[in-house]
């Protein structure tokens, strides 16, 4: 019997508890993960000098409690910020410093997040991939732009990629898309190029014909973000696995 893609539970930016000091994307939320036999989900963004951090947000406000863009901090300026509300003062890794921290304890599931320009689209796709090309655990990659996922295979990425998508209606992704690139990606048209291995899907899209499609033909998908038992097990019949947040998954019944 083949073993599944994602045989446990994704903690979404790792198993972070921000009442507790445990912030979103940290080593210590990464540390939480492990500890509890989780995969984990985190962000990958680039800095102005053209490094890869775990980080989520484009601006800094959220997270850091700074102003301004990640893409116009240095990679020495984002790691020496220290993550708001952090009980043990985590500061933003670099990719380097993340895969050193992980050292194989955990299947990955890396999300490059959407760059404003072409040649940061490549450049995030470049860096992501020479790094994981020295990397010996067991990781995924996924991006809600097709060309990333494209990209980071032309690069030499040879691990399975994921397109991460919704539904599209209502909130444009990224801002200034057009209908046509709004249907392709609500149907995933993009297939003869990206050619993806695994679907990550809003759980409020997993019955769009699609993903339906999709994984009848085998692509494993998962949920996110399931934040409750309810919602877990509501996604359960249309998916391979969750990505969660704020529960414990192991709690519900199997």
């Amino acid at each position: 019997m083949t073993e599944p893609l994602f045989p446990r539970p994704v903690a979404h930016r790792g198993l972070h508890d921000r009442a507790n000091g445990v912030i979103e994307n940290s080593a210590s939320a990464f540390a939480g993960a492990i500890a509890g036999d989780f995969a984990i989900e985190c962000d990958l963004q680039l800095t102005s000098d053209g490094h890869a951090v775990v980080f989520h947000d484009e601006k800094l406000d959220r997270l850091t409690g700074e102003t301004g863009l990640v893409s116009d901090r240095t990679v020495a300026e984002m790691t020496a910020l220290t993550l708001l509300d952090s009980a043990a003062g985590d500061c933003p890794q670099t990719l380097d410093a993340f895969l050193e921290q992980i050292a194989g304890r955990a299947l990955l599931q890396i999300e490059l997040k959407h760059q404003p320009t072409t040649q940061a689209t490549q450049r995030l796709a470049r860096v992501a991939a020479d790094a994981l090309a020295k990397y010996a655990g067991p990781v995924t990659v996924e991006s809600f732009d097709p060309k990333l996922i494209t990209l980071i295979r032309d690069y030499g990425f040879s691990g399975p990629r994921g397109i991460i998508t919704y539904d599209y209606e209502g909130e444009d992704y990224p801002p200034g898309i057009s209908e046509d690139e709004r249907y392709s990606l609500r149907h995933l048209l993009h297939w003869h190029e990206t050619q993806f291995d695994f679907i990550s899907c809003d759980k409020n899209a997993l019955t769009l014909p699609a993903i339906t499609f999709w994984r009848a033909l085998g692509k494993p998908v998962t949920a996110w973000t399931i934040r409750s038992k309810v919602e877990a097990e509501a996604a359960r019949p249309y998916i391979d696995q969750i990505v969660f947040e704020g529960f414990n998954p192991d709690s519900v019944s199997q």
